[in-house]
C-alpha cells in the first residue's frame, strides 16, 4: 500500500482511506463488532487512515477496531458545528468516544456550506485553531462539496487539510463542475494543503467502471488519498487489489456492485424536511403523478450519503 505525506503536515497516510460513513446508522447499520473486525482487517492489510464524522455514529466501531494495534492509525473526524461552544463539545466528545488524548485531523463538516463557510462558521473555525494550538489536534481543515469553498480553503493560512468531493462525472459537486473543482484542488495543492478526496464513486452510484473511476481521482495532482466507504470484506478486498495494483477477477467487481437505492416509505407524512436537507436536489415533490405529497427520488442525482435519513423526523427513509 502506497503511503503519501498529507500536504505539509507530519501525517503520512495510506492512499486508500477507509470511509466509515456506510457502516454507521445513516446507511447500512453494521454492528459494532462486525465493523470493528472489518476495520482491524483493513489496518492489518496496510490501511492506516480512517475517515469518520460526528454525525456518522461510528466512533465505537473505530475505537474497538483499532484496539491492540501497535502502529499509527490516523483518524479524521468532522463536525457541522457553526459556533465555538458546539465545536468544542464535538472535539471533546470525539476524544472521549475514541479514547484518545488527541485527534489527527478535525474538519469543518461543510458538505452543503457555500464559499463563505469560514466566515459563516467563524466561531467553529476559531475553536479548531485554538485546539490545534493546545495540542489536541494535529491538523485542521474543511470537508466540502462546494467549488467556491474549496477555492477559499487555499487562502486560509491555518488550514492544513482539504477533503473535497471530486469524481469523473461531477455528481454531487456544488457551485460548478469537474473542471472548476479541479481548479480549486490545484489551488490548494499549490498552497501546500493536504488533500484527500471523497465520492470517487459518487457515493456508490458510479459502479459502471469502478477501477477507472477510482483511477481518475488517484491521478489528480495533489491527491494524497481517496476515501472509499466499505461495509464488508468483499469491498475491502476489491479496493485493496485496486490500490495495490493487483489484477481484478470478474467476480471481484460483480460482488461489489451493491445496487443500493434510496427508498421513502409509504408512511411518509410529506413534511419536506428531506428535500430541504438534500444538497444535490435529488428529492422533489410530484403530487400530480403520485396523488400524494410524498417526496420522490432522482436516483441518478442521489449520492446515497444518508443525510436525509438522519434529517427525517419519522425515520421514513431507507437505503436498501
Amino acid at each position: 500500500m502506497k503511503i503519501n505525506q498529507l500536504g505539509k503536515t507530519d501525517l503520512f497516510v495510506s492512499e486508500l482511506c477507509f470511509g466509515a460513513l456506510p457502516m454507521g446508522p445513516l446507511q447500512m447499520g453494521v454492528s459494532v463488532d462486525d465493523g470493528a473486525r472489518l476495520l482491524a482487517k483493513a489496518i492489518d492489510s496496510g490501511i492506516n487512515f480512517i475517515d469518520t464524522a460526528e454525525m456518522y455514529g461510528t466512533y465505537e466501531h473505530i475505537r474497538k477496531g483499532i484496539q491492540g494495534h501497535s502502529g499509527e492509525v490516523i483518524i479524521n473526524s468532522k463536525s457541522t458545528a457553526c459556533d465555538y461552544q458546539t465545536m468544542e463539545k464535538s472535539i471533546q466528545d470525539a476524544l472521549a468516544a475514541l479514547g484518545r488524548d488527541y485527534l489527527d485531523i478535525f474538519l469543518l463538516h461543510g458538505a452543503r456550506a457555500g464559499a463563505d463557510v469560514f466566515s459563516e462558521r467563524a466561531g467553529a473555525w476559531q475553536c479548531l485553531m485554538d485546539y490545534k494550538e493546545k495540542g489536541y489536534l494535529r491538523a485542521i481543515g474543511l470537508a466540502t462539496h462546494h467549488v467556491g469553498a474549496a477555492a477559499n480553503a487555499a487562502k486560509e493560512q491555518e488550514l492544513d487539510v482539504l477533503f473535497p468531493l471530486i469524481n469523473k462525472t461531477g455528481i454531487g459537486i456544488i457551485g460548478g463542475g469537474v473542471a472548476e473543482m479541479l481548479t480549486s484542488i490545484e489551488m490548494c495543492h499549490k498552497a501546500s494543503k493536504g488533500i484527500y478526496a471523497m465520492k470517487a464513486l459518487g457515493g456508490g452510484t458510479m459502479l459502471d467502471d469502478i477501477p477507472g473511476n477510482i483511477q481518475f481521482v488517484r491521478d489528480i495532482p495533489g491527491i494524497s488519498a481517496v476515501a472509499l466507504g466499505m461495509v464488508n470484506e468483499k469491498e475491502l478486498n476489491m479496493n485493496l487489489k485496486i490500490f495495490n495494483g493487483e489484477a481484478l477477477a470478474p467476480e471481484d467487481l460483480t460482488d461489489c456492485k451493491s445496487g443500493k437505492r434510496l427508498t421513502i416509505l409509504e408512511a411518509c407524512t410529506g413534511c419536506g424536511t428531506c428535500i430541504a436537507t438534500c444538497h444535490n436536489n435529488a428529492l422533489y415533490f410530484d403530487e400530480a403523478t403520485t396523488g400524494k405529497k410524498k417526496p420522490q427520488v432522482y436516483q441518478d442525482k442521489c449520492l446515497l450519503c444518508g443525510y436525509c435519513t438522519k434529517a427525517c423526523p419519522g425515520f421514513y427513509i431507507r437505503l436498501v
